[in-house]
């Protein structure tokens, strides 16, 4: 089997408003969670997922997303070690998105919302139906 391969595509409900912050570095990040449901035969399961964005797309993530929207996200699986601060070491397991398309019909404000071609990082001005 040639290479390797990571790509996770999940679809969710935000559990909390996204947040955001400019590195020292000066690179953006957007931060939020999304709940992913499962069902099962015997029960429906709920997992929490850990959502990372980067520059641009961070910046459409914070400016669009709210608790409780619905979301399909697409990027990479990523494992990182840290220290806490309590100087133990910790393993944080996220996803590193690349791509990001809202889910719901109408804003509540009655508009469509974003274009699904910002939503990627294109320079497309034509409009996109939903």
């Amino acid at each position: 089997m040639p290479g390797n391969y990571n790509r996770v595509i999940l679809v969710g409900n935000l559990t909390k408003d996204p947040a955001t912050k400019t590195l020292g570095s000066g690179q953006t990040v957007c931060k939020f969670s999304i709940a992913v449901n499962r069902r099962t035969k015997t029960t429906d399961e709920t997992m929490f997922v850990e959502i990372v964005a980067w520059e641009k797309l961070a910046d459409l993530c914070q400016q669009y997303l709210k608790k409780g929207r619905s979301v399909l996200v697409e990027g990479r699986l990523a494992i990182r070690s840290y220290e806490d601060k309590d100087g133990a070491k910790r393993k944080a397991t996220e996803v590193v998105i690349d791509a990001m398309q809202m889910l719901d019909k109408k804003d509540d404000d009655g508009s469509t919302g974003v274009r699904q071609a910002d939503l990627y990082g294109e320079q497309d001005d034509s409009e996109i139906p939903f």
